[in-house]
């Protein structure tokens, strides 16, 4: 993860370096030799995830010279990714996204015991019935949409039981297909309250600036920029729905045409055209996609 990055840019391996430092934790030497099941853990995942995306945004930067301002208009990242999001932007330094991202991971993990919550992705569905699918499904037991993706797919995350169930009522209105995710907690519903209370103090001690271009955060779908509105939404995204399609379509409300996504995978790239096909995505994962991407610019 992010070693073909390290290789081929000596600014690429200065961010991991610093994230390492930040974390007094050898991170790049877990994300280049694993164990994966080590990687995996969220509390590593999480600062792992935003350390290759800046570790691109930085090169743009450093080695391209394409300022964050100069190549786009808005930032955006789904959960953790808006994080990363912005320290692209100025507004939150390196190693305080990584200290950050670092305890959000542990802060959730220990909110919820292993096997007690879940998380499934429903396909066929858009978000409205599967609201319905969750009240029904509920019984008492915690159970919502975490994540609006867009292109009819929709993640919920709750107790175990009423995922289960959860999927069972989506069938009868309209979802095609329910799988569980192999997640360690149940991300972005009530459950996760403890780990938004950790970070509300967290971010309270946090230095954050304007960031240089608008953020379009998760909860609200739409740009901010003030810092204390940016840490009040951070804290309500913990435990809120991610309204990534709303966020895409307020995106291309704003002019927005393309969306370029750096890091790791292809994911958010992916579902642009399920959500609107006049926009387009790109991913940034490698050397090579960045040098066609500034080649392109």
């Amino acid at each position: 993860m992010g070693a073909d990055l390290a290789t081929a840019f000596a600014t690429a391996r200065e961010v991991f370096q610093e994230v390492d430092e930040a974390l007094r934790q050898n991170l790049s030497k877990l994300m280049r030799e694993g164990p994966e099941s080590e990687l995996v853990l969220t509390e590593n995942a999480q600062p792992a995830l935003m350390a290759v995306s800046m570790a691109v945004v930085r090169v743009f930067e450093r080695d391209g010279g394409k300022s964050i301002d100069a190549l786009a208009s808005h930032v955006a990242g789904h959960s953790l990714g808006e994080y990363s999001a912005l320290a692209a932007a100025g507004a939150l330094e390196l190693s305080d996204a990584a200290r950050l991202l670092k305890l959000r991971g542990q802060s959730m993990q220990k909110a919820v015991p292993v096997g007690v919550g879940a998380m499934a992705a429903l396909l066929g569905i858009e978000l409205e019935p599967a609201q319905e699918a969750c009240r029904e499904a509920a019984l008492g037991q915690v159970v919502a949409v975490a994540n609006d993706n867009g292109g009819s797919q929709v993640v919920v995350s709750g107790h175990k039981e009423a995922v289960e169930r959860t999927i069972e009522a989506a069938k009868s209105k309209g979802c095609k297909r329910g799988m569980m995710l192999p997640v360690s907690a149940p991300f972005h519903c009530l459950l996760m309250q403890p780990a938004a209370d950790a970070m509300a103090e967290a971010l309270e001690k946090a230095t954050l600036a304007t960031p240089r271009v608008p953020l379009v955060a998760n909860v609200l779908a739409a740009e901010i920029t003030q810092p204390a509105a940016i840490k009040q939404r951070l804290v309500e995204q913990v435990t809120g729905l991610v309204r990534w399609r709303e966020s895409v379509q307020y995106m291309k409300s704003q002019d927005v045409g393309m969306l370029v996504e750096c890091g790791s995978g292809k994911v958010l790239s992916g579902l642009v055209k399920r959500i609107d096909k006049e926009m387009t995505g790109v991913a940034i994962n490698n050397p090579g996609d960045i040098e066609a991407f500034l080649k392109a610019v």
